[in-house]
């Protein structure tokens, strides 16, 4: 039986995933357990049979967004990350964009430079039918420029002097694909109950995945639900969702959130 939209189904998604029709989910947001977490509360994941459902299930232009970062074993990584997006590629999806989450980490003791971000791995099923860049305002809009970074003054410091390989910095121009986001106590999210879930990421995250790579009315899958962010995000921006969650503690908690948020109308004012 095709999921319902708009429900988390307390249950393994890859049992989920096989009752979902080919070329159905227009874009898949989510962050799946990773190295010393891939028993997570007693389960684990089949993470290359995963990768072949969310390839069929994905319509021709969708994209799936895999939040995912290496433990550190022994003071190496484990390249668990690198392994995964390649394995995605060879299940037919494109690697449309490697993009870091920068994010702020606890200290720990190692032999190298803390980790400060996580992948982001943009995957693609053809060339992504939706893009609604972020966009920023220069800050030195209007003005001109050389080609090689330097800028033209003239003697007053104040006229811009013409040479030969000039240009005119643009109003407005597109984000760069690291983005940095806050965690922790209301940082991630206002919604206390989420806490109860490790590994939660930002609201603001999924909101900026969700409004790049799709449009109102959309359908959005989270695979490894958790503490239902990727739902209640969706829902604030008039979008389906369906989600699997395998813990039935945390798909309870992730559906008394959106509850909440249902009631909650003025959350939608604060993206």
């Amino acid at each position: 039986m095709v999921p319902k939209v708009n429900q988390i189904y307390n249950k393994d998604c890859l049992e989920g995933m096989k009752d979902i029709p080919d070329n159905y989910i227009d874009l898949t947001v989510t962050s799946p357990p990773y190295d010393d977490l891939r028993k997570y509360q007693g389960y684990s994941f089949d993470f290359e049979n995963i990768a072949k459902q969310l390839y069929r299930i994905t319509k021709s232009g969708g994209v799936v967004v895999w939040v995912v970062m290496d433990s550190t074993i022994k003071g190496s990584e484990s390249g668990t990350s690198f392994r995964q997006a390649l394995y995605f590629m060879e299940t037919g999806f494109n690697l449309h964009d490697t993009m870091i989450y920068r994010c702020h980490k606890p200290p720990l003791t190692h032999n190298r430079y803390e980790q400060g971000f996580e992948y982001m791995f943009v995957l693609s099923k053809g060339t992504p039918k939706t893009f609604n860049p972020i966009i920023k305002r220069n800050k030195y809009r209007g003005e001109n420029c050389l080609r090689n970074g330097d800028w033209a003054s003239g003697k007053d410091n104040s006229a811009m002097r013409q040479r030969e390989g000039e240009k005119s910095v643009k109003e407005c121009s597109i984000i760069e694909n690291v983005w940095t986001y806050q965690t922790g106590g209301n940082k991630s999210t206002q919604d206390s109950i989420a806490f109860r879930h490790p590994a939660i990421f930002p609201e603001k995250l999924v909101h900026d995945h969700i409004i790049s790579w799709s449009n109102e009315k959309d359908l959005i899958l989270d695979p490894f639900m958790g503490s239902g962010t990727t739902a209640k995000v969706a829902k604030i921006l008039d979008r389906h969702f369906i989600g699997f969650e395998i813990s039935k503690e945390y798909c309870d908690d992730a559906e008394k959130r959106i509850a909440s948020t249902l009631e909650q109308n003025k959350l939608k004012k604060w993206f």
